[in-house]
């Protein structure tokens, strides 16, 4: 999901946007879904949460954190 649609997401949950990361304000979307806020931090591409709508972005994002 690009940041305008996690944005879009996140005003759906009175979450206010601006300043934060695409990882914080995912983070604060699940949060606000009653879920753990865990965006980012699968290990080896492994979660199992296997409907979450995050999931493609989440593993991209963790392994773009540990390669780096």
């Amino acid at each position: 999901m690009n940041m305008q649609q996690v944005r879009e997401v996140a005003k759906n949950f009175g979450i206010k946007t601006s300043r934060m990361s695409k990882e914080k304000l995912i983070q604060s979307i699940q949060l606000s879904e009653g879920n753990f806020s865990c965006f980012s931090t699968a290990v080896n591409g492994e979660c199992d949460q296997a409907g979450c709508i995050w999931r493609d972005d989440c593993f991209t994002t963790a392994t773009k954190k540990r390669d780096s």
